[in-house]
């Protein structure tokens, strides 16, 4: 196959029949959104931002357990997603509430949540809950069982006593 030899003003070759396939690179360092890197790109909003963490079993799970220790969902909401100790350990806490903000706080939220992962199969995963002008530790332990689902085998609440 033949290739043009004219210059398009690019260091690309010319596509097949001499006209070019792209218009030609900048090598004069300016660029169209103003220099700034991400500028031209826009940025995700929060629902997306919470969409991605809740693709991540350790947020997912801090989520849940929020809702159930601040008393907005029922204990047995969570009977599917735990196993017996960790579904006793909650049914201990939840009954006191202790996520639960004094009433002209804002409602909780799971600031960051990390883990770490000991084996495969196992996630230990510490959460920081904002309630009202207080941070909460939150720690629990992630199980994946034969089915590939993930469940929470362990809970703890720093200074809450089950």
């Amino acid at each position: 196959m033949h290739r043009s030899t004219r210059s398009t003003g690019s260091t690309r070759p010319a596509a097949p029949g001499g006209g070019r396939s792209a218009p030609p690179r900048r090598t004069d360092g300016v660029r169209p959104d103003g220099g700034r890197p991400g500028a031209g790109r826009p940025r995700p909003d929060a629902a997306a931002r919470r969409r991605e963490r809740e693709r991540l079993p350790r947020y997912w799970f801090a989520e849940r357990l929020l809702l159930t220790l601040s008393g907005q969902r029922p204990v047995h909401w969570m009977l599917g997603h735990t196993l017996g100790a960790a579904y006793d350990q909650l049914a201990a806490l939840a009954p006191q509430a202790p996520l639960r903000p004094a009433p002209p706080a804002r409602t909780p939220a799971v600031r960051r949540c990390d883990e770490f992962r000991p084996r495969p199969g196992v996630i230990e995963a510490f959460a920081r809950i904002s309630s009202g002008e207080r941070l909460h530790a939150l720690a629990f332990r992630l199980e994946r069982g034969q089915d590939l689902r993930w469940r929470c085998s362990a809970v703890e609440l720093a200074g809450a006593r089950a």
